[in-house]
């Protein structure tokens, strides 16, 4: 067995029920490839499964193994699928950072405290020109 997509792996827990990590020739290149992170993450976005990932995430000691199996045989099959949530580039963030020389966290206390008119000159005054 090749190393898996993590989203096989998310998809064999919720859905195909099938265990990637057994009955293959690389048990162990398997396991290696499961994503605990990945697949609690996807998981965090039902609500019938959502309990679930939060309790292998409180034990994430445990080998990826047993974390796999625990997920494969506590879901019900389902099929489960949804948008990850990204983060939004705000632009004038990025020139609060640019500006001061601050960090993202100093930058968003920045953010709050700044006017709308003081952003639209620090945007002016860092405007480089061009297209």
């Amino acid at each position: 067995m090749t190393k898996e997509n993590p989203f096989t792996y998310a998809d064999s827990v919720s859905n195909t029920k099938k265990n990637l990590m057994r009955g293959s020739a690389n048990d162990e290149l398997a396991e290696k490839g499961y994503s605990p992170f990945l697949v609690n993450k996807a998981m965090s976005y039902h609500q019938d499964s959502i309990h679930h990932a939060n309790f292998m995430n409180e034990y994430g000691f445990l080998d990826n193994k047993l974390q796999y199996e625990f997920l494969l045989n506590s879901l019900r099959k389902r099929k489960r699928f949804a948008k990850w949530h990204k983060k939004t580039e705000d632009a004038s963030l990025e020139l609060i950072m640019e500006y001061f020389g601050y960090g993202r966290s100093e930058a968003l206390q920045a953010l709050r405290v700044l006017t709308d008119d003081q952003v639209a000159m620090i945007e002016s005054f860092l405007d480089k020109g061009g297209r």
